[in-house]
């Protein structure tokens, strides 16, 4: 086996060993950590490297990739003056979710358990079965029965188990938690796995190289449990710790305002979550988290970045939905919060990076837009 980093608890300091299946502190039951603080190769040294994510090798904290599916590299395109897009949804499951998904089953071959469980609301649990269906990994993805009918039959195409949990994205968490703790299973969890977050920090590394070695002055992020603000908080302070960018940008953290605690927190000066959000209906529901388990870190990086959190409306989704396909771009609900939040307006705009993170074909549409659209 490669030698890997052990994981560590951010909250009291617990250490849990690489060879571990444990996924989560085994005192507190939070999320994990990486123990690695790597050093990115120089802008001149990447020409010629292979066209997918595995060119930032030194970044990783894993080395010689056997599932890979060309992940990575997507293209950017202008928007609007000042502001492009990165096209994540170009992916092959067609989500920025395979950022993440090919490290955890990269991990999970190398930890060789006899099954594979995840949770999710579609996108990383497809992205979750698709790579273990290409690393011949027996798979089981728990999700709500209201998911997108899309993307239970693209889960079930991998050769996946589905389990359709009725109940709220919490109770799907808690279905697959209980499994996760029986011996021999390798809980491929988006949120509580730290390696997740190693892989979407290429998002930023690609913005980095494909921008000259530089990065915008504001990088526009949606945000449920965090895993893509999160892997850009990383790849910033990695490019930044060795000298490759003289400034770091500031996070602007999208929520959908029919569910959005931490937003709520960040307006009350809170720290960390006080009581999970509501739970209501929202197009967005990739990112409807009532209680992610990082809550206290995505705040701190947001805060430490000198960004902030915004909220956009049922009515902003659709209306920056159709926008986005008039300009050619079909794009899911949740993937346009970012989009939705920039084009009515957020400061210090000029120079902002927005990601498109999933395809319009994995739900459709989220219905007529308001007249006057």
């Amino acid at each position: 086996m490669t030698l890997l980093p052990d994981c560590y608890c951010p909250v009291d300091g617990t250490r849990v060993s690489a060879r571990s299946l444990a996924w989560c502190c085994p005192v507190c039951g939070g999320p994990l950590d990486l123990d690695f603080s790597p050093t990115p190769a120089p802008l001149k040294s990447l020409a010629g490297r292979v066209n997918s994510l595995w060119r930032y090798a030194e970044t990783l904290p894993l080395a010689r990739p056997s599932v890979s599916l060309g992940e990575g590299r997507t293209p950017l395109v202008e928007l609007t003056d000042g502001v492009q897009a990165k096209l994540d949804f170009l992916m092959p499951t067609l989500s920025f979710k395979d950022r993440g998904a090919v490290l955890l089953a990269e991990l999970a071959l190398r930890l060789e358990p006899r099954r594979v469980v995840a949770d999710s609301s579609g996108n990383a649990g497809t992205a979750i079965a698709a790579y273990c269906a290409r690393a011949a990994l027996p798979c089981t993805v728990y999700v709500p029965r209201d998911t997108s009918p899309k993307k239970l039959e693209q889960i079930d195409a991998h050769g996946a188990r589905l389990e359709v949990v009725d109940g709220d994205r919490e109770a799907v968490a808690r279905a697959a938690r209980e499994v996760a703790d029986e011996p021999g299973v390798f809980y491929a969890s988006h949120v509580f796995n730290p390696y997740f977050l190693h892989g979407t920090k290429t998002y930023v590394h690609e913005l980095w190289e494909d921008l000259g070695g530089r990065l915008p002055e504001v990088l526009v992020l949606p945000v449920g449990n965090g895993t893509l603000l999160l892997g850009a908080a990383l790849a910033v302070a990695e490019l930044y710790a060795a000298g490759l960018i003289g400034r770091r940008p500031a996070l602007y953290a999208v929520q959908a305002a029919a569910v959005a605690p931490l937003a709520r927190a960040w307006e009350e000066g809170a720290d960390d979550l006080a009581e999970a959000a509501p739970v209501a209906p929202t197009a967005a529901e990739g990112i409807a988290v009532p209680r992610p388990p990082r809550a206290r870190q995505i705040l701190r990086a947001v805060r430490d970045s000198g960004g902030m959190f915004l909220t956009v409306t049922e009515d902003q989704l659709r209306h920056a939905q159709r926008d986005l396909a008039s300009r050619g771009l079909y794009v899911e609900s949740t993937g346009v919060a970012s989009w939705a939040a920039v084009r009515d307006g957020v400061p210090g705009e000029r120079g902002a990076v927005v990601p498109l993170c999933g395809a319009g074909l994995k739900s459709g549409p989220v219905g007529p837009a308001p007249s006057g659209d």
